[in-house]
């Protein structure tokens, strides 16, 4: 760890002094005139069609369904197709091929990450006095102590600085897979059967703990990324396998950490997201399919469904992107509804900010956009009318409504998603015009961000 805490208070202070509040919803607009507690929820690579209440026929998730139904769910919602750019995204609300973001996947011996001087939502929330606390998977840089959570405005981490799989014999790596408390390491090997309890356990105390202020939990899980592993009271439970028991398992975590926040008398002023990184890993490499230590196994059908779409995780096919997201806030948020408009993870910072009434930067490009009239049911049309596929430093497609034009392939690749959401039939000869359209917008984007194309 070589910078210094005074080299990165300096940092944050210069990151903080180019922020000015932006229009839009404020703390004092909410019905209760309270600023919210924001509880965000970040699975890893759980598929769009891995919860009951998105269509899985055998795993059971009763405490998301009833999320879902008291709150609003997205049936096209984004996110970067592959793990540290989605969390890099979500976190700065920009792409994370800009410079300063991280496009590209990090390892145990990665010397990159996620600079100081980037503005993360708990950046923004600890300048307005919020506490805040990640649980669980950081995965956007650890060689540095500038790129650690506690470095982010993260008070306090309890986690895995990376995924769970980067150990022998699955990634050739003598870095040890370690569960870190703030910026020390406090066990190895890990024992990843109890990850997911053990999360939810520091997540549960945190919530009691910040009752009485205003506060925000970041708890990226570390499930179900392989390897799978689930406590014993999980195993054997779920029709769909060891898959499903984990899955079911993280159901169970949402269900304990709002019985938290309903225990804490916060729950009313309390926004809660719950949604993927990306889609599910259902083409994994050969170098999975290997025993692991600890009696971890990897088999081909240990992995998500994406639903009724194409393709999965590291692709920027709609099962690699589209992921099922779940809004709840009561008074604020209309229960039982669907919002079939699109949106992606880097609109949720800007909302976010906007809902605790923090800054939004204007020194640097923000992405996301204020979701707050379409989630109020204000307005039926979302701010997010184009949406660009980024994968890795390449812009693959773009979605202008329910336009879609892919490059990625060699050919153009043309899809009408509203009647072709499994992207079957490409259209790219009978709508040239269109086609040229849509280029012209990915290569404007391109420009701007300093991407390249296929």
């Amino acid at each position: 760890m070589k910078t210094t805490r005074r080299q990165f208070m300096a940092g944050s202070a210069a990151a903080t002094a180019g922020m000015v509040l932006a229009q839009g919803a404020s703390a004092e607009e909410t019905s209760n005139g309270n600023r919210p507690n924001i509880v965000l929820l970040f699975a890893d690579d759980a598929g769009y069609g891995d919860l009951s209440c998105y269509g899985h026929p055998t795993i059971h998730t009763p405490k998301l369904d009833e999320l879902a139904s008291e709150g609003t769910r997205f049936t096209s919602f984004y996110v970067n197709p592959s793990c540290t750019p989605a969390r890099a995204a979500l976190l700065t609300g920009r792409h994370p091929v800009r410079p300063g973001g991280v496009a590209g996947v990090l390892g145990p011996g990665s010397t990159s990450g996620l600079p100081a001087d980037e503005i993360t939502i708990a950046t923004a929330l600890k300048g307005e006095g919020y506490r805040t606390k990640c649980v669980g998977k950081w995965h956007l840089g650890h060689a540095e102590e500038e790129f650690m959570p506690t470095s982010h405005g993260f008070d306090e981490y309890f986690g895995l600085l990376y995924s769970n799989d980067m150990i022998p014999p699955w990634v050739d790596t003598d870095e040890p897979l370690e569960l870190y408390r703030d910026t020390e390491p406090i066990e190895h090997p890990v024992d990843q059967y109890t990850v997911t309890t053990r999360y939810t356990e520091e997540a549960v105390k945190f919530i009691h703990e910040s009752a009485d202020d205003s506060f925000f939990l970041y708890l990226p899980y570390t499930m179900p990324h392989l390897p799978l592993a689930t406590a014993e009271q999980f195993e054997g439970q779920s029709r769909a396998g060891l898959y499903g028991d984990v899955i079911e398992a993280l159901d169970w975590s949402a269900g304990e950490i709002m019985d938290a926040l309903r225990e804490a008398g916060v729950a009313d002023n309390t926004l809660v997201i719950w949604l993927s990184d990306n889609g599910p890993w259902i083409n994994m490499p050969d170098r999975m399919l290997q025993e692991g230590p600890d009696g971890l196994v990897n088999k081909p059908w240990h992995a998500g469904s994406p639903g009724p779409f194409r393709e999965a995780k590291g692709t920027t096919y709609e099962g690699g992107v589209r992921v099922p997201t779940i809004v709840w806030w009561p008074d604020e948020v209309p229960s039982g509804r669907i919002i079939q408009e699109p949106a992606n993870s880097m609109d949720l910072f800007t909302s976010i900010l906007r809902a605790c009434g923090a800054d939004v930067p204007d020194d640097r490009p923000i992405d996301g956009n204020d979701l707050w009239p379409l989630l109020r049911g204000e307005t039926e049309e979302s701010p997010t009318q184009v949406h660009h596929y980024f994968n890795g430093g390449q812009l693959q497609a773009v979605r202008q409504g329910p336009w879609k034009l892919r490059l990625a392939s060699g050919e153009p690749e043309l899809f009408h998603l509203d009647r072709d959401y499994m992207e079957r039939f490409n259209v790219a000869e009978d709508y040239p015009d269109r086609v040229e359209e849509l280029r012209a917008l990915m290569e404007e984007m391109a420009e701007e961000t300093g991407a390249s194309i296929p």
